[in-house]
């Protein structure tokens, strides 16, 4: 029902920057919440940030506080993630999510969301 590609990720050194998008189709993009996750390998999905439907609520995990932003544009179908000031510890395989919502809601736990995309790698060096 909505398909959901990342794209954005790549190498960058510590300090840098990067910014992820997450373009979806099928669906217009304006009744879900979303979410962008991070996989290192051998750990588990972790949050990373999140957003209510109409982009009037987020909420970030403590370790990105201050140096990433979420955001979104549903005219354009799509939903960012704009990373600054990156650390080695950031590097993992970055996903977004949906799931549809009726409110201004926003979640963080990974088994809430519906959708998620491909995942797009995000190698930060010392």
């Amino acid at each position: 029902q909505v398909q959901l590609v990342e794209s954005g990720g790549g190498l960058v050194q510590a300090g840098g920057s990067l910014r992820l998008s997450c373009a979806a189709s099928g669906r217009t993009l304006s009744s879900y919440a979303m979410g962008w996750f991070r996989q290192a390998p051998g750990m588990e999905r972790e949050f990373v940030a999140s957003i209510s439907r109409s982009g009037r609520r987020t909420s970030y995990e403590d370790s990105v506080k201050g140096r990433f932003t979420v955001s979104r544009d549903n005219g354009k179908n799509t939903m960012y993630l704009q990373m600054n000031s990156l650390k080695p510890e950031d590097t993992a395989v970055y996903y977004c999510a949906a799931v549809v919502d009726f409110y201004e809601n926003y979640y963080s736990r990974p088994g809430v969301y519906r959708y998620w995309g491909q995942g797009t790698q995000v190698t930060v060096s010392p």
